[in-house]
């Protein structure tokens, strides 16, 4: 790949958002008709992310910034986890920060398996649409990868622990919310896919690309 003048940049905003949505997850809200946690408002920017990642830098690249943000996730999940268990004892922490093994656990794994979805389809999609039709590629891999991921994190972080009712309501909403997001931002993706690519000079393709996701090169 050709020395990126933009990445490291859209890595970092790329963990900073998933660090900041899973720590506003720990709050429910109510938006209209939807209910979901708190995260959502902001997690769907990681998968605008990540599509653009693959469209612009490939698979490959993706895969990097995937794993670096799962280190950073999970590097804050051991942080606040043992500060939490550290005396003394501080209520008002534990019940803001203090990681539920569950939540985190939903967490890790619904991001890992969410993202991995997300950029696998995309790049495929790419190579079948020989680069045409860039809202098809961001939108269904995006129906696919925030399916997975909704299904992952809910199912793990609240089956059992929520009213069966909540626990519907919040996958509904979350899987459309999010959704709703990634199209009604299709025109900004197009925008920053269109500028990257001419100000990068690149434009992969996955052609002979090795698509499994535990490869770190």
């Amino acid at each position: 790949m050709n020395q990126s003048r933009y990445l490291d940049r859209i890595t970092g905003l790329f963990v900073a958002v998933l660090i900041i949505s899973n720590i506003a997850s720990v709050k429910i809200v109510t938006v209209g008709p939807f209910t979901f946690d708190g995260g959502t408002l902001l997690f769907p920017l990681a998968y605008i992310f990540g599509d653009v990642l693959t469209e612009v830098y490939g698979y490959r690249a993706g895969r990097r910034v995937i794993w670096t943000g799962f280190a950073a996730l999970a590097l804050m999940v051991l942080t606040l986890t043992v500060v939490d268990l550290l005396p003394p004892g501080n209520p008002a922490f534990s019940a803001v920060l203090g990681q539920a093994p569950r939540i985190a656990l939903g967490s890790l794994l619904a991001y890992w398996a969410g993202e991995f979805t997300n950029s696998y389809v995309l790049a495929k999609l790419k190579v079948a649409t020989k680069g045409r039709w860039l809202w098809s590629r961001t939108i269904g891999s995006t129906l696919l990868g925030e399916g997975v991921d909704t299904l992952v994190f809910v199912g793990i972080a609240f089956l059992g622990v929520l009213p069966n009712d909540v626990l519907i309501a919040i996958l509904i909403s979350n899987y459309v919310f999010k959704c709703a997001v990634e199209v009604v931002l299709t025109p900004v993706t197009y925008a920053v896919v269109t500028g990257l690519k001419r100000a990068e000079g690149i434009d992969a393709f996955d052609r002979d690309t090795d698509f499994n996701p535990l490869v770190l090169q």
